[in-house]
């Protein structure tokens, strides 16, 4: 048991102004306009970062992140949620419109930008940057027997 502390009713007011630490956190976020989207859609999960124009990430979210598990990561319904999710905290940062860079194969691609889209944000532009090889590494020699 500590000490008690009394408190006057001036020192309450002057406590509470000090620490009012839901104004400063919403006046520091960053307020964009126009963003990236940066969706990255792999076999057993989908990746998407909203950044603005210079490449600095504002948000994130992730199939795992959502609570899906499994194999269903990689589905489009869980990418479609991913998208919903980023696309709400895209509205608090003040996004109105944004370009869409996509890379990887799996079946969350294009469900994770139908998703962000659904709630209202313009869309300019839409680039795919799968990495695709030229060559491939060096096969396997014949088998002596």
């Amino acid at each position: 048991m500590g000490k008690k502390r009394i408190v006057k009713k001036g020192e309450e007011s002057e406590g509470k102004s000090g620490a009012s630490s839901t104004q400063s956190s919403s006046s520091s976020k960053k307020r964009v306009e126009v963003g990236r989207l940066c969706v990255e859609s792999t076999y057993n999960n989908t990746k998407v970062a909203l950044t603005d124009m210079k490449g600095a990430t504002l948000a994130w979210s992730s199939s795992g992140s959502l609570g899906f598990r499994g194999a269903k990561k990689g589905t489009p319904f869980a990418a479609a949620k991913v998208g919903e999710t980023l696309a709400v905290k895209a509205q608090a940062i003040g996004i109105k419109e944004i370009t869409v860079v996509i890379k990887g194969v799996g079946s969350g691609r294009e469900a994770a930008v139908r998703g962000f889209i659904s709630k209202g944000i313009g869309l300019l532009s839409v680039t795919d940057q799968t990495p695709v090889p030229h060559n491939g590494p060096k096969p396997k020699k014949p088998r002596r027997v």
